[in-house]
């Protein structure tokens, strides 16, 4: 079979002049493979469903056809205020916004101007999502998958079930990341509502049993397109990975002197959990001044836009974020990637390095694994076609001291960083437990005094991980601190702070959010297995109950309706009158002779009982 042609003009559809206008002011000279196999599909009305790599232009794959498939139902019948031609479903926000603003250097063309869009997205107001479709109309919706469930289950002037009848396109962008969020659900609900006669795009960058399964209930007769851009890596080819073995102490001290050294103008840094973003947001503005740094993770609400085109706008940042950047975000001009830990999956670290080196850029990538981490680096090579070359930094005792004073200094001067210093190492040591990777990467292999110290910790916290021979590797502030009497700086945190203490004092509980900390803490492997469990017993009640349902629908089950037991007056008085007075009993208001004898009780039917 012939390699389809690269160049926009050679498509057996031609695409219309002012598409490859835009195309020309974008400065994308030839299409990728992903875009040469997919585009002329998609306009001859196909379902598509493709896998390729980060990075390798999907989103151009499927707006241009968008833009086509609109403007040639607009030649036959003009797009009314009130329906909706096309829908682009992302995972996050961010990706949404993104798709968002390359759609509207199209609709920015004089001659595309007639359609509008309209970005659906947590963060924003529904109200004003609702009055800006019934006001403006959309022809095109980007959406990620619970802003665009709600509106559709939205009573009122809305009615979007009515809006999609007309519906040309649906794009599921990051398919396979939408299902590992958990929106497999929500995503189904959606498409109950879109009408059977469309064409549906999948984009994914793997093809897993989930999004197969999410292929035969949402696509018809789709055809499968799968770039594989390079047979040797699977990491854009002017992308440079490193790797660097520290001991846990010096991660930090490490971290500091390679940003330094290596003068980084705008870098990513990427952290195991929201916590951890957290924390190292108010330590690292600390220890990197002057330079600009931003945090960013899945947990906020509004300020993640504004954070982000912060950083884009910035020309010297560094940003830290969780793995809610790591797929699908363009962001321009970055030049290093850095990962404090190895990723959840060894996917993600395709998706986290794909940051940079993007749009033919150069990039480089470098990762920080402990001693005994160093057979994840065989492991990514044959697992994910990704080669890493080792790296060496020396950090000084010295220089190790003075970082740690920073951050004790930090957390004696306020509480907040003292508590998020801490909520940051226990999510590390919980979310590395849980590591897909856990036969090289075992909770066990690390030594959790020293993970502390690099966290600049003030003491160790109680954990069910964390054992007494750890206490003689940690290092802590040089003088003793104690961690009871440090204050807020936030005064109403501090109220409520010192009426907890003034409860634990009096009660010897502590109070928290209105409940009384009495459960006793298990380990956290303990903790995910019974979890794992309670959801296998729920999951086998539903498969029995739905069996028996289909036993009776198919004549095989006779069902047995329960008498409900009958009581006469008397018999339901006399029992409320026995609770009565064995509540009576139990407060200590009447004896137990008394109380045998109104339930009428006697000597020898307690010999006999006896």
């Amino acid at each position: 079979m012939s390699r389809p042609s690269s160049k926009w003009t050679d498509l057996a559809k031609p695409l219309s002049p002012p598409v490859l206008e835009v195309i020309e002011q974008l400065g994308f000279e030839k299409m990728t493979p992903v875009q040469a196999a997919t585009i002329p599909l998609l306009l001859s009305y196909k379902d598509v469903a493709a896998e390729a790599v980060t990075g390798s232009g999907k989103t151009l794959a499927f707006v241009v056809p968008l833009v086509e498939l609109l403007l040639k139902r607009q030649k036959d019948s003009a797009w009314k205020k009130a329906e909706v031609g096309a829908i682009i479903v992302s995972p996050t926000r961010e990706l949404a916004t993104q798709i968002s603003d390359v759609l509207g250097e199209f609709l920015a063309h004089e001659e595309l101007g007639k359609f509008s869009q309209k970005l659906l997205i947590g963060g924003n107001s529904v109200e004003e999502d609702v009055s800006g479709i019934v006001r403006e109309g959309a022809t095109v919706l980007v959406a990620t998958p619970g802003r665009l469930k709600d509106l559709f289950e939205r009573k009122g002037d809305l009615n979007m079930a009515s809006r999609v009848k007309s519906l040309e396109l649906l794009v599921l962008d990051e398919a396979d990341r939408l299902l590992d969020l958990g929106f497999e659900t929500t995503i189904n609900t959606i498409l109950g509502y879109l009408p059977r006669q469309r064409r549906t795009g999948l984009f994914s960058a793997t093809q897993t049993k989930e999004v197969r399964d999410l292929m035969r209930a949402g696509l018809r007769n789709p055809v499968l397109v799968s770039v594989k851009e390079k047979a040797a890596v699977s990491t854009p080819k002017l992308l440079q990975n490193y790797y660097v073995i520290v001991e846990p102490q010096f991660k930090l001290a490490v971290l500091l002197d390679f940003i330094r050294k290596q003068e980084l103008k705008k870098a990513m840094i990427f952290f195991p959990t929201c916590a951890c973003v957290e924390y190292w947001g108010v330590a690292l503005a600390e220890l990197m001044r002057p330079m600009k740094v931003l945090a960013l993770h899945g947990k906020m609400k509004a300020q993640r836009n504004r954070i982000l085109t912060d950083f884009r706008e910035s020309e010297t940042a560094l940003l830290l974020c969780t793995d809610v950047l790591a797929r699908g975000v363009d962001i321009p001009e970055v030049d290093w990637v850095l990962q404090w830990d190895p990723p959840s999956n060894a996917a993600a670290f395709v998706h986290r390095v794909g940051r940079t080196a993007r749009q033919g850029q150069e990039g480089n990538a470098l990762i920080m694994l402990l001693p005994t981490e160093d057979a994840y680096v065989e492991f990514l090579t044959r697992n994910q076609k990704v080669a890493l070359k080792k790296v060496s930094f020396e950090v000084s005792e010295k220089k190790l001291n003075k970082t740690l004073n920073v951050l004790h200094r930090l957390q004696k001067s306020d509480r907040g960083v003292f508590d998020k210093a801490n909520r940051a190492f226990v999510s590390h040591v919980q979310a590395y437990s849980k590591h897909e990777c856990n036969l090289i990467l075992r909770l066990k292999d690390l030594d959790l005094g020293k993970v502390a110290t690099s966290y600049g910790l003030l003491q160790l916290p109680r954990m069910p991980e964390m054992k007494d021979h750890f206490k003689q590797s940690f290092k802590g502030p040089a003088d003793p601190v104690d961690c009871n009497k440090l204050a807020y700086k936030d005064k109403q945190k501090q109220a409520s702070y010192d009426n907890k203490v003034k409860i634990y004092e009096e009660t010897g509980e502590w109070k928290s959010k209105n409940k009384l900390l009495k459960k006793k803490t298990v380990p956290w492997e303990q903790a995910k297995q019974e979890r794992e469990d309670r959801k296998e017993i729920r999951k086998k009640r539903r498969e029995a109950k739905q069996k028996r349902k289909a036993a009776v629908e198919a004549g095989e089950l006779e069902v047995v309706k329960k008498k409900k037991a009958k009581f006469s007056r008397e018999e339901l008085e006399e029992l409320a009158n026995d609770i009565r007075a064995l509540k009576r009993c139990k407060k200590k208001k009447i004896t137990r002779e008394e109380c045998d004898e109104e339930l009428g009780i006697g000597a020898s039917e307690l010999e006999d009982s006896d």
